[in-house]
């Protein structure tokens, strides 16, 4: 099956599990989504990730956070889609909730959050936010 969006598949995976309490979820692999993953899991989103399979059929599986019952992640939306691309620059990236929340975005020195794109002083495609 072919996606128009795979990020916005995998965030909609991650929303709906944190809705439904599971502990993990698992989604078809990509290097963009494990780069992605790896920002939500240095910013204390998610507790881990790793990808299984064999080289054809690879799965990136989350492993979720809660505090208490309730989900780490409260928000997660796509900002940047394949209808419209959604850009800054360094000194224009958006403070996600006053600085409580994150945006991830595409640079090009790789995926990053916003503070992380700020202090390297890059801009780029804003992928999403997350809160």
């Amino acid at each position: 099956m072919s996606q128009t969006d795979p990020l916005a598949d995998m965030f909609t995976r991650i929303r709906n599990a944190c809705k439904a309490h599971l502990p993990e979820v698992s989604m078809p692999s990509s290097k963009m989504k494990a780069a992605v993953a790896a920002v939500l899991k240095e910013n204390g989103y998610i507790s881990d990730f790793r990808v299984e399979g064999d080289t054809v059929q690879r799965q990136l599986v989350i492993v979720l956070k809660y505090k208490g019952k309730t989900p780490v992640i409260e928000h997660i939306q796509r900002v940047s889609k394949p209808s419209r691309r959604v850009y800054a620059g360094s000194k224009e990236i958006p403070r996600v909730l006053e600085g409580l929340g994150i945006a991830v975005l595409s640079t090009s020195k790789g995926i990053m959050d916003d503070r992380r794109a700020r202090r390297e002083n890059v801009g780029g495609e804003i992928l999403g936010y997350l809160w």
